[in-house]
């Protein structure tokens, strides 16, 4: 029987697939992209957050077997069913808990509720294998073209990425490739058509741009961390836009 170390779930959350959906943030993260705005989540460890100005700390990290989890969120089924939502696996990186993931994502389909994983993709691709029997959504994170910044930046390997990102589309899966918008990082005219390559050539019809924004600057405050873009500026509309035309060259896209 598998556990699964859970961070926390949100209920009613946004941006994390179609309809009214609930999300599960798992532990542990094989990529450690500084902009994160999940940072509690890169560790598998538990993490406590001390809000100074509200005096009041936040732990993150629970083990709960997936039948815990799914009696949690199936509280909410109707709520799926009547709004053409579901549930969200998300992190911190789902793939590297397959099993736990597989046998919530299961009883979740057993019950009618679609499972979305949301992914980086660095993981071996066996994790991927042991999921696909009951999740056939997946968003799919492509942060830069470039193998150095992968490996140099946030410690990824971008051969893997993109094989895997290739499999996952034959075997049949429905996959929405996300590129982070990121000022500097990746948001130059010929990053982002090397990005648009990696995705039409892996057969990706569908793609979102999600825009920096800098959300998570308390979480880091709260963990005594640096966080390396306070002082980059989320990018402004024209700068979104025209990345979305970009990668609209290359598959059908939208902005989250």
């Amino acid at each position: 029987m598998s556990v699964l170390n859970v961070s926390t779930i949100q209920r009613f959350s946004t941006g994390d697939g179609p309809g009214i959906r609930t999300t599960v943030f798992l532990k542990g993260c094989s990529l450690h992209c500084p902009w994160c705005h999940n940072p509690e989540n890169i560790s598998p460890a538990r993490v406590d957050l001390f809000y100074e100005k509200a005096g009041k700390t936040v732990s993150y990290g629970k083990p709960m077997l997936p039948q815990e989890v799914a009696a949690d969120v199936l509280e909410d089924r109707e709520f799926y069913l009547a709004g053409g939502g579901g549930v969200t696996v998300s992190g911190g990186e789902p793939m590297l808990q397959p099993e736990g993931t597989a046998e919530l994502a299961a009883i979740l389909k057993k019950a009618g509720v679609k499972t979305l994983a949301d992914t980086a993709g660095c993981v071996p691709w066996s994790h991927f294998e042991a999921v696909l029997d009951s999740i056939n959504d997946f968003y799919f994170d492509i942060k830069t073209a470039s193998p150095e910044k992968y490996r140099e930046i946030i410690g990824g390997d971008l051969s893997l990425i993109e094989n895997n990102l290739r499999k996952l589309v034959l075997s049949g899966a429905f996959v929405t490739a996300r590129i982070p918008l990121i000022p500097g990082f990746n948001d130059r005219e010929q990053e982002l058509m090397r990005i648009g390559e990696i995705i039409k050539s892996a057969g990706v019809r569908h793609a979102d741009i999600l825009p920096f924004h800098r959300l998570g600057i308390a979480k880091y405050e709260a963990m005594g961390f640096e966080y390396k873009y306070k002082d980059t500026l989320p990018p402004g509309k024209d700068a979104v836009r025209r990345a979305a035309d970009i990668i609209g060259e290359y598959a059908e896209t939208g902005i989250e």
